[in-house]
């Protein structure tokens, strides 16, 4: 969010003054002085990044607080779910199937958007797919009262209020109307969720009609979306990443996004395709940047990962997520990705108590895992491939109960 100075404010209050109180007061809650008294600081930080004072006002009458983007927002699950079965259900047979068919509805439009932008329609449909199961689910939340609670009072208040001047620079400008704009507590919209501040700088206005209809009008969804992986570095026609499999005493600590090879780096290093062929059976491939890595850990699968990978991570900076698009993307495309090694579904992924617990203990040790705040970031990956180091084990930076038993054992 730009920062406005402190003469820019003052002047946009001072223009501002005689239009404050009606707007904000009509917003609030009847017991929320305290939004009350945001709401207007917050009218004059909009109205000096520029949206009106008629958008505002119209925009923000009878908002109140929302309780359930709160809860939303503060929960923070007890248990993860498993790894694998975020996959199972991501490109799992009712996903596919329910995609081939609203793929093959598109056909035509797919093709020729994909062609335009340079992006695979197949990675088109996936996003489509995993983020409203093909526009099926596109949430239901008044995006500027959601949005104005995050920033309101919460711990993503930076957030809430970049994307909420997103969303009224969206309303000032014409591109959609308040009815439009409905997403998730998080204030995500459309058929492949765009968060406003996204919405501005890459959805498309593909049909020429004055909009960029990401809620209703394919054209505009297909376009903004392959505008968007356009620009993140999607080049057509290659691969995303395959899984592959990793020759005896192979270095773990090279598996890791962080760590860019050319392929035929790995190649050298026993890399392997799963059906034993080498990985230099594709030439094109031998000089591109490619990392391995192994999402669950030296005892699930792995995977060889190019740029396009990290196209889709610039969609959503999720490893099981960018996976999860790659495999259903494979299977929208004719090419059913079935792993050679399966999931360690035998596991029991740590609780957020146990990742905390494994975090502070890594700390006593002297790993700097960082804040013990339950989240398994670079740095706690980094601290648990250091204690890994010590105990002889692959230095993965995966966390197991056997990690968190070694770590906390007298």
């Amino acid at each position: 969010m730009r920062k406005s100075s402190n003469w820019r404010q003052l002047i946009a209050g001072a223009c501002a003054l005689a239009a404050l109180g009606a707007g904000a007061e009509a917003a609030a809650t009847p017991e929320g002085g305290g939004f009350a008294r945001w709401l207007k600081a917050f009218r004059v930080e909009a109205l000096a990044e520029g949206v009106s004072p008629q958008t505002f006002d119209t925009a923000f009458a009878g908002v109140e607080v929302v309780d359930r983007v709160t809860e939303a927002n503060d929960s923070q699950p007890e248990f993860s779910r498993p790894f694998w079965a975020y996959l199972d259900g991501a490109a799992g047979p009712a996903r596919v199937e329910r995609g081939l068919t609203r793929q093959s509805e598109q056909t035509a439009l797919l093709r020729s958007i994909a062609q335009s932008y340079g992006v695979d329609a197949s990675v088109i449909a996936a996003i489509w797919g995993l983020e409203s199961n093909y526009g099926a689910i596109l949430g239901d939340y008044d995006v500027i009262a959601a949005l104005a609670t995050l920033a309101y009072d919460s711990r993503r208040t930076d957030y809430g209020r970049a994307q909420l001047l997103g969303a009224l620079q969206i309303l000032d400008r014409g591109y959609a109307n308040k009815a439009q704009l409905k997403g998730s507590w998080a204030g995500a919209m459309g058929q492949t969720q765009f968060i406003p501040t996204t919405y501005l700088s890459y959805a498309v206005d593909h049909d020429g009609d004055g909009r960029r209809d990401v809620w209703s009008n394919y054209g505009d969804v297909f376009a903004s979306t392959a505008n968007y992986l356009s620009k993140s570095g999607w080049t057509l026609g290659r691969p995303w990443g395959f899984e592959v499999t990793l020759p005896d005493g192979f270095a773990y600590a090279e598996a890791d996004l962080s760590e860019k090879r050319s392929t035929a780096y790995w190649a050298r290093s026993g890399v392997r395709r799963p059906d034993g062929e080498t990985l230099t059976r594709d030439a094109s491939l031998l000089n591109s940047q490619s990392s391995i890595i192994v999402p669950t850990g030296a005892g699930g699968p792995a995977f060889i990962v190019f740029d396009n990978f990290r196209a889709i991570l610039r969609y959503n900076n999720s490893t099981a997520y960018a996976l999860g698009v790659g495999m259903l993307a494979d299977a929208l495309s004719g090419d059913p990705f079935e792993l050679v090694r399966d999931w360690p579904r035998g596991e029991t992924p740590l609780s957020r108590t146990e990742r905390v617990a494994l975090q502070e203990a890594l700390a006593r040790r002297g790993f700097n895992p960082g804040d013990a705040d339950g989240i398994l970031g670079a740095r706690t990956r980094a601290a648990i491939r250091a204690f890994q180091k010590t105990q002889g084990m692959p230095q993965d930076g995966y966390a197991t109960h056997e990690i968190l038993r070694r770590l906390t054992a007298s």
